[in-house]
């Protein structure tokens, strides 16, 4: 059994999908920039690291002074990466949003 929807109706289904997935896509953004970004776990590691680098460098231990240095470089790397999605879920969302007011625009509305 097919439902008979008007090309308007479809429309209007199709801008209203797309902009629920844009805001979901918004809010996920928001959410992961508040809760991955430079969280308390990840300054207490790079504390740690620091203290390990000087600690390092008073004994003339190069090994571990590299080590100290990759760490935070990875961890520098860790927020840009959580931040870049974050950035990009909540450019996504934005796009999706215009994309359901363009079709939106396109509808031919009944004139009553």
């Amino acid at each position: 059994m097919m439902i008979p929807l008007s090309l308007g109706e479809i429309q209007v289904l199709i801008a209203t999908s797309v902009f629920t997935m844009g805001m979901l896509c918004n809010l996920l953004g928001v959410f992961v920039l508040m809760t991955r970004g430079y969280s308390r776990e990840v300054r207490a590691i790079a504390a740690q690291t620091a203290t390990i680098g000087k600690k390092g460098l008073a004994q003339d231990v190069t090994g571990l002074v590299q080590s100290a240095s990759e760490l935070v470089a990875a961890i520098n790397q860790l927020v840009r990466t959580a931040s870049g999605v974050g950035v990009f879920l909540i450019s996504l969302g934005m796009l999706m949003i215009a994309g359901a007011y363009w079709v939106t625009t396109q509808v031919q509305w009944p004139v009553s």
